[in-house]
């Protein structure tokens, strides 16, 4: 039956909505004037959502954003932040040193292929998952509802909005022109930075700079970066091993996407004077970009 629907979808829609084929029929969603998704239902169930607009600027300090690279194995957390963090994908095997808060899984086939973590990730009633409706329909398909304890915080790909069509990636910046939350790069309409993720996030091949851009919306002033490696492409990450790692694209985006959005992000959070600290000393984004820092040295 979902082969059906999915054809019938491709049949009665024009190709820029078929970001939305997986979903049709089973979702509908309601928004609210700034733009957010504010009610979900999924195979006739009422999912319970944040709304995005009680979560702006209610945080202030610093807080952790734990990426995956494999220099975190370097890292010695005998004293772990006192503040909370916020994690991607397989940073949730640090649970035990890090007090994740909150959490940014926009990868679908991390869904697919840790199913496990996925479970133990949705069952924890103090942690605010940030992920996609493509997300939620995955966890609810494979765990049930009844199973997600946790709070769920639907965010969007603003090129890829829930049953509108897909922005190319070169009118961005002329789409996005009005949105006073919304800036781009110089000379780069595909490369946004929002302060705002109501009106959607932007990617830049990265779950790290999703985070950023969440991380700045519920209004923390510092942010400490670990696993922000953008380098050693062909090992593991921390979380890894040599027989269970997922492939990666980093490399092929490093230098004419990801580290021009980097650059880009750290001079709209300059310009907010929120400050960011990559404590992945030998990270392939440079101190120009953002400041670096030893962990040990700045955590004790």
């Amino acid at each position: 039956m979902g082969s059906f629907f999915k054809q019938l979808y491709r049949y009665t829609h024009k190709r820029p909505f078929r970001h939305n084929e997986n979903l049709w029929p089973y979702m509908r969603i309601s928004r609210a004037s700034s733009g957010e998704i504010v009610s979900l239902n999924f195979r006739g169930q009422t999912v319970p959502i944040v709304d995005l607009s009680s979560l702006a600027a209610v945080h202030s300090g610093p807080i952790m954003l734990t990426a995956t690279g494999p220099s975190v194995k370097n890292i010695r957390f005998k004293t772990p932040a006192s503040f909370p963090a916020m994690g991607v994908n397989g940073a949730w095997s640090l649970g035990n040193v890090v007090d994740f808060k909150f959490y940014v899984i926009v990868d679908m086939g991390f869904f697919d292929q840790r199913p496990e973590m996925i479970a133990e990730i949705v069952a924890d009633p103090q942690l605010t998952l940030f992920t996609t409706a493509h997300g939620i329909a995955r966890i609810i398909d494979r765990l049930s509802l009844a199973r997600i304890r946790c709070r769920l915080a639907l965010i969007e790909d603003a090129a890829f909005k829930i049953f509108q069509p897909k922005i190319p990636a070169s009118e961005l910046g002329r789409c996005y022109a009005n949105v006073r939350s919304a800036s781009f790069a110089e000379n780069r309409p595909d490369i946004g930075f929002t302060t705002d993720i109501r009106h959607g996030i932007f990617d830049a091949g990265t779950v790290a700079y999703w985070a950023l851009q969440i991380a700045a919306y519920l209004g923390f002033s510092e942010m400490y970066i670990i696993g922000l490696d953008m380098n050693n492409f062909s090992q593991p990450r921390f979380y890894e091993s040599e027989n269970d790692k997922l492939p990666t694209y980093l490399a092929e985006n490093l230098e004419d996407l990801i580290v021009p959005a980097f650059t880009h992000a750290s001079q709209v959070l300059k310009k907010k004077q929120i400050r960011v600290v990559n404590l992945s000393m030998h990270s392939a984004i440079s101190s120009q970009i953002f400041e670096k820092a030893d962990y040990h040295q700045v955590f004790g």
